[in-house]
């Protein structure tokens, strides 16, 4: 099935969801170090992400020496030993068990770095080359990385930014189980902007759970604007959304 360009595999469960997902994101990284010797991944951290992750970790036949493992967003001012980190969690469920040649991360917590010279350090490394492959999500409020909808901006000129986090974001991480109250969910992030996820060449969207079915109905359906910044998704040539009974109306 497809919405506009968006490829929509709808899965039976997160496990089938996860396997297909990491399938999908395992043949593009083999595609782009056949033809050019090295892949360059985005990973997204997020409970939706975990059965992806957990597949993608055991794909065969992948010299994880040569690709480069980049960080898709992070929260500004947690500490950081903070398990609520970003860069905790992709260290956890990826970057610890697969020996990658690089690993870019906006911000891991052990420099005392002002966030704009993050984003200008991260810069950087993006510009290093294309990236080949992008493991995302969609929130429950229709974002992508962390461009929710007040901020999100489909031409922004940046590639990396810090942005503020509205209420149903925060919220979500709480449903999420990643911070015990709303106010204990940091108001500012630095994420990657919708242009750079969009320049990936091959997208491979995870979105299980009842909780985003709204999100995944409008991604599929709505008006594409920054109302729902996911329907941008819908004008890529090679992005699929993969979703399970939960999160798929039908």
């Amino acid at each position: 099935m497809y919405a506009g360009m968006l490829k929509v595999k709808v899965c039976d469960d997160r496990a089938t969801l996860g396997a297909m997902a990491a399938k999908q994101a395992a043949s593009a990284i083999r595609d782009a170090i056949q033809a050019k010797g090295n892949a360059r991944v985005i990973f997204a951290a997020a409970p939706s992400q975990n059965e992806m992750l957990a597949a993608l970790v055991q794909e065969k036949g992948i010299d994880w020496s040569l690709v480069t493992a980049l960080h898709m967003d992070e929260y500004i001012g947690l500490p950081k030993n903070s398990p609520a980190r970003f860069s905790y969690y992709l260290h956890r469920h990826c970057f610890d068990l697969l020996p990658f040649g690089k690993i870019c991360l906006l911000d891991d917590g052990t420099e005392n770095v002002a966030p704009d010279v993050l984003c200008a350090r991260y810069n950087s490394c993006l510009a290093e080359g294309p990236i080949d492959v992008v493991c995302m999500g969609i929130g429950e409020n229709g974002h992508i990385a962390f461009n929710d909808p007040p901020v999100a901006d489909f031409n922004d000129p940046l590639q990396v930014k810090i942005v503020t986090l509205d209420e149903a974001c925060r919220r979500q991480q709480v449903n999420d189980g990643c911070f015990p109250d709303f106010d204990s969910v940091p108001k500012q992030a630095i994420t990657l902007t919708v242009p750079t996820l969009m320049g990936g060449i091959c997208l491979v969207c995870s979105v299980p759970g009842r909780l985003k079915r709204k999100a995944v109905t409008d991604t599929i359906s709505a008006p594409i604007s920054t109302d729902c910044p996911a329907t941008i998704l819908r004008t890529h040539s090679n992005a699929t959304l993969f979703v399970d009974h939960d999160s798929y109306a039908g």
